[in-house]
């Protein structure tokens, strides 16, 4: 955790009060991690046996997972907000590909009207593409029809590998006629109309952490065919609504308020500890009520800037910034203060401060401070997530030890977005929670690699995995 010595300098008792008891709500110990993987595990074990669960845990029918070798061209298509992405990937067949893609703008009129028309113009959007790029995008083989992959970032009841109905829309999207419909027959009928020779092959939803499963315990299957079949599944867990009633995360006045005034409160609680689209907003609630704490503002003077009155005005990015500011400079006294001017500028340029002397040393001590706070809680929580995987898949123990038939030399965990790829130590952080949880004999051999593209290269990989396990359905007549 941030250390808050040098802040305290002369400061009234009643402030270091305040930060001491921020600090506190802020922290998780070993126990507290603890706590939270065993709920992880818990809201594992009730989603994988039965259905309409926060933690959804739903089921893919996707078995398996490619291994490098594979070879190929897919497509996928991925809806999920104000543009759709057609992508293109080719395999080669020694762990790399290529990548090609088109962002397509989706009209408020599309958004809101029939949904044969929105579904026409996805069709629309690939026929354009697959034109545009003198795709090499062919059938192959035997097959007929080219495979596609589509991530469908709306709630779904996926009751098959390219079966599933529309629960509802959210995101501006309220496509009519559309609820309960299978989604994947809505494309595939618009691609039809066009003659085109597309196969949808698979779907899956925007997720945010899934893993390969033993097909016996997901129980909520029943007497599905994939329960006969046996072996592993591909499970999306939507852990974004991990523990939406707090019960377990360490909830504060500042994340309290982020979730009051959010379009979905009381919902995708973890989400809201752990994703970069909120570390900003609950940094900016802090930093206000450090601004107009009492008796004596502890930040600014009581000054406050547009940016910081503005909801989500502050962005992740800039706390980024002002942590790399601070990255290898605390040496002596004189590197503190060399840091907290970089700080300062950081923070007079990108709050809106009118000039250097309205940000004290001081100011950007604490603003840091505030940043890692924020920050070391997110990767924290982000570590229990991962430990709840490995420990739920057989591959670590949280006492510490291993077991028998775990994996001995590499774990890879795929992982896409800024915060670990560019927060300063974030990654580190991530890797000392799931340490401190299952052990370092299983953190070291944990391999955490980039998976850029995620969405789309993941749906095209799906339609990969779509094909292997139904070949014919690629066959025309």
């Amino acid at each position: 955790m941030a250390n808050t010595s040098a802040i305290y300098d002369s400061f009234p008792e009643s402030s270091q009060r305040i930060l001491d008891d921020i600090e506190n709500q802020f922290g998780m110990d070993e126990k507290d991690l603890h706590t939270l993987t065993m709920q992880f595990l818990r809201e594992f074990s009730v989603g994988l046996a039965a259905y309409n669960h926060p933690m959804a845990m739903i089921p893919s029918f996707v078995t398996g997972v490619p291994d490098g070798t594979e070879t190929g061209t897919f497509l996928a298509l991925d809806l999920g907000g104000t543009n759709l992405r057609v992508c293109e990937v080719e395999l080669h067949g020694n762990n790399t590909f290529t990548l090609r893609q088109q962002k397509y703008k989706v009209s408020e009129a599309l958004k809101t009207g029939e949904a044969t028309v929105l579904f026409d113009y996805l069709a629309d959007s690939v026929d354009a593409f697959l034109t545009d790029h003198a795709s090499s995008a062919t059938p192959q083989g035997d097959a007929d029809l080219i495979p596609l992959g589509l991530t469908f970032s709306f709630p779904v009841e996926q009751t098959g590998l390219a079966e599933g109905k529309i629960l509802t829309w959210t995101k501006g999207f309220n496509a009519k006629n559309s609820i309960g419909k299978d989604v994947v027959k809505l494309l595939q009928d618009a691609f039809d109309r066009k003659h085109l020779h597309v196969k949808c092959a698979i779907f899956g939803t925007g997720t945010n952490g899934a893993y390969l499963e033993d097909v016996a315990k997901i129980t909520k299957l029943g007497n599905s065919p994939a329960v006969a079949k046996g072996g592993k599944m591909i499970v999306n867990t939507e852990w974004g609504a991990f523990d939406n009633a707090r019960v377990v995360l360490p909830s504060t006045p500042f994340d309290k308020k982020l979730d009051r005034e959010s379009i979905n409160p009381g919902f995708q609680a973890f989400e809201k500890f752990i994703s970069g689209m909120y570390l900003g907003e609950i940094t900016r609630n802090l930093l206000l009520a450090l601004i107009d704490a009492t008796p004596k503002p502890i930040l600014f003077g009581g000054k406050s800037t547009t940016a910081l009155n503005t909801h989500y005005g502050l962005d992740t990015a800039v706390m980024s910034e002002v942590e790399e500011a601070w990255e290898d400079i605390p040496e002596t006294p004189w590197d503190e203060q060399q840091g907290e001017s970089r700080i300062r500028a950081v923070l007079v340029k990108q709050l809106g401060f009118a000039s250097p002397q309205d940000v004290s040393l001081r100011d950007a001590a604490i603003v840091r401070w505030a940043c890692s706070l924020v920050a070391e809680r997110a990767a924290k929580l982000s570590g229990v997530a991962v430990a709840a995987v490995l420990v739920q898949t057989g591959q670590a123990r949280l006492d510490g030890t291993v077991p028998e038939d775990a994996e001995k030399t590499r774990i890879g965990v795929g992982v896409d977005g800024s915060l670990i790829q560019f927060y300063p130590r974030f990654q580190i952080r991530v890797r000392d929670a799931l340490r401190s949880l299952v052990g370092a004999q299983v953190e070291k051999i944990v391999e955490i690699g980039m998976a850029k593209d995620g969405s789309g290269v993941g749906a095209a990989l799906c339609a990969l995995q779509a094909v292997k396990q139904h070949p014919e359905a690629l066959i025309q007549g």
